[in-house]
Parts: C-alpha cells; sequence; structure tokens
C-alpha cells in the first residue's frame, strides 16, 4: 500500500499532461468540405481491495477530459476515497466537480446506476454486480467501462530459473492476501519441472510472514471481512472433496486477531473444479502441468475470465507466440501485476469491457463531434439540380 501511494500522483501527471497535447483529427472528407473532430466531456465505483490506486486511475482521466466525478467507493473501505476528496478540495478543485457518495451498493450504487444525469459508468467489482451496474446504465443508454473478475493463469515453461518463478510466483499469487483481479490464481507448470516448482514454492509460502499491515515486517495482511474470509474457506474444502490435495495452508490462522487466512497452495486439480474455474479472490493457488505449448495455451484459455496472464520462458519467440494465443487483456512477460498510467489495463470475457489507463481510458471519458464546414462556392438548389447528391 505503501508503495502505492508513491505511485499516485503519476495518474494525475499523465493524464493532466495528455490533456494538454491530446487534439483532434481532421478526417479526408471529399469534395469542397473540410471536417474537424473535438473530443467533449461526458460516476465511477470503487472496489475495496485496492480503493485509493483503482479510484485514481479512474479519476484522473475524467477529470482531465472535462467531466464532473460521483465516486461511489465500496463500503468495506469508504475511507481512503473520502479523504481523496478532501485532498482534491483542498487543493482547489471546484466544489461539485469531484463527488464522493457513500453507502451500500444496493442502494447508492443502484441509485446512481439509474439515475438518468449519469452519461458514463466506469466499474471495477465482481462480474455478477457488473452486470447488473452494465444492465442498470443501459436504461439510460450511459456508457460503460466494467473490469470485473479474474483467474489469471501464470504459464511456466521448463527453460526457466525455477527459484526465479517461485518468488515471482508467490508475488502473484499472495500480494494483498491475493484479493486482487489479476492474482495469478492458476500455476500452469511444465511437466518436467512442475514437482520441484510446487515443492519449492510450498516452502516458500510457509514462510510467508502473516500480521498486522501496519508493521513492516509483515508480509501478508488480512482478508476483508469474516463472510469473505468464510467463502474463501468453503471453496478450499470444496476442492478437498472433489480430490485435490491442499499442499500447505487452507486454514484460518487461529494465532492471530483478524480475518486472516493462510497462504493456500492446491495440487492435483482438474480444469473442471470450481477451484479452476472459479474466481476465490483469497490467497489461493491451483497448480497443475502441461505437456507441451499447444496444452499450455489450452489449459489457460479455459477460463470464463480473460484479465490478466503471465508467461514464464526465456525463449523469446515462444514468450511473443504464446503472448498472441492467450485470451486476456493483459499478458506479464517473466512478471506480474506490474502498473503504468500510460498501460491500457482492461479485460476480455467475463473480465470486463473498456480499458483504464493509456489514451483509451481518457478518450472513453469524452464523446466525439464532428464539424463538417462547407467552403465551395458553387451554389445549389436540392430540389432543383439533379447533380446534388446527398452523401
Amino acid at each position: 500500500m505503501r508503495a502505492q501511494l508513491r505511485r499516485i500522483p503519476e495518474w494525475f501527471e499523465y493524464f493532466a499532461a495528455l490533456a494538454r497535447t491530446s487534439e483532434g483529427s481532421v478526417p479526408p472528407f471529399s469534395g469542397d468540405y473540410v471536417n474537424y473532430t473535438q473530443r467533449l466531456p461526458l460516476g465511477t465505483i470503487t472496489p475495496w481491495n485496492h480503493p485509493l490506486l483503482i479510484a485514481v486511475k479512474k479519476l484522473a482521466p475524467a477529470l482531465a477530459a472535462g467531466n464532473s466525478v460521483v465516486v461511489k467507493p465500496s463500503e468495506l473501505a469508504p475511507l481512503t476515497v473520502l479523504q481523496l476528496a478532501e485532498l482534491c478540495h483542498d487543493a482547489g478543485i471546484p466544489a461539485g466537480v469531484f463527488n464522493c457518495v457513500p453507502g451500500l451498493g444496493a442502494v447508492a450504487g443502484r441509485a446512481l446506476a439509474e439515475h438518468p444525469a449519469i452519461k458514463k459508468i466506469d466499474f471495477t467489482g465482481g462480474t455478477a454486480t457488473g452486470r447488473a451496474v452494465a444492465a442498470a446504465a443501459g436504461g439510460n443508454l450511459a456508457s460503460t467501462t466494467m473490469e470485473l473478475g479474474g483467474k489469471a493463469p501464470i504459464v511456466v515453461f521448463d527453460d526457466v530459473d525455477v527459484d526465479e518463478v517461485v518468488n515471482g510466483a508467490a508475488f502473484a499469487c499472495f500480494i494483498a492476501s491475493g484479493q486482487t483481479c489479476v492474482t495469478g490464481a492458476r500455476l500452469i507448470v511444465h511437466e518436467k519441472i512442475f514437482d520441484e516448482l510446487v515443492e519449492k514454492l510450498v516452502a516458500k509460502v510457509r514462510s510467508i510472514r502473516l500480521g498486522d499491515p501496519m508493521d513492516d515486517r509483515t508480509q501478508m495482511g488480512t482478508i476483508i471481512s469474516e463472510p469473505h474470509l468464510l467463502r474463501i474457506h468453503a471453496m478450499v474444502e470444496r476442492a478437498r472433496q472433489d480430490g485435490a490435495t491442499v499442499r500447505c495452508g487452507g486454514r484460518r490462522a487461529t494465532d492471530l486477531k483478524g480475518y486472516f487466512y493462510e497462504p493456500t497452495v492446491i495440487t492435483d486439480v482438474t480444469s473442471d473444479m470450481e477451484i479452476v474455474q472459479q474466481e476465490v479472490f483469497g490467497p489461493v493457488v491451483a497448480a497443475y502441468s502441461f505437456t507441451d505449448e499447444a496444452d499450455a495455451v489450452k489449459h489457460a484459455n479455459d477460463s470464463p475470465f480473460g484479465l490478466g496472464a503471465a508467461i514464464w520462458t526465456n525463449n523469446i519467440k515462444q514468450a511473443h507466440r504464446v503472448a498472441n494465443t492467450l485470451s486476456a487483456g493483459i499478458i506479464w512477460l517473466n512478471d506480474h501485476h506490474r502498473n503504468d498510467p500510460s498501460s491500457p489495463w482492461g479485460g476480455v470475457k467475463d473480465s470486463g469491457m473498456g480499458r483504464e489507463n493509456g489514451l483509451e481510458a481518457y478518450r472513453s471519458y469524452s464523446q466525439i463531434k464532428s464539424v463538417i464546414v462547407g467552403f465551395g462556392n458553387e451554389k445549389f438548389d436540392w430540389f432543383v439540380d439533379d447533380t446534388v447528391r446527398y452523401g
């Protein structure tokens, strides 16, 4: 979280620069005409897992494009967004430009989504809720950007440094207690190195220090709420009942005060299991093997989600070839979770539509107007001159 705080200004700086340098276009309109385009201004609903960063990812392009914004923070984590609103007002943003409306999603969120004055909704959250928000927005023909659930595969080929991948996989799977939309929840490893990698990952995971997030020694914090912790544990238990093996974790950390769940590695899974197909949104990774490149791609794409994916290989041709075939909006090569205000962020399939970050996000917060100017000297009468044609 502290690392995120240091990077928050980058989003404001990037989109402020974009607002000053973004240009319209002059399409090649035929005949004695000149055609130019303008982009004109057109809230957002943010989740609990990265409430400040994700709010800023939406707020910065919306303000830069000239919009007034209403942010509805998650009822589970509203305080950072409220503090951000206060800071923005103190910095000189006029009253009414950045508005924050806390409340329950079923009440405040629904009222905002259905309000006819809202011209665009940018939502981050679960896929089921995203569908409901998009349906409500559709009643007013409001445009939407949806950053929804994920089940990111980590595809590991056999030419890698196993120790390096173990460190990368632990980062991908357990940062923020696995409560991110691009968590590396499916570890898909070449059969030649599968046993070695899983054994080393389990040892690594057992060394992760759980504790108070305010303590610098803590490496993994809590689950957001008790109901969510119970949901995670229920999914792990169902995986056990389906024949999976829990190699480590798989239980609540009872020696700590709070909603702690031990980081969990599961093997002996099949692609049709719930633990493989559905988003857990917690510190749980399902590991299984593949035989060759085609098999790896098949496993990686066998998911209703398509937000993030990672490929680990030292073969540059293979890296780009596989990246081209994976059904995901964000692909990392030999890395995970990396994010930048200039780099488009969003998914395909049940992971949503539209993009945060970059020029695509800025443009999504505006609407285009086409102005066509006739400059010819020829006079005409539409109803008399047969040479005049429409279009």
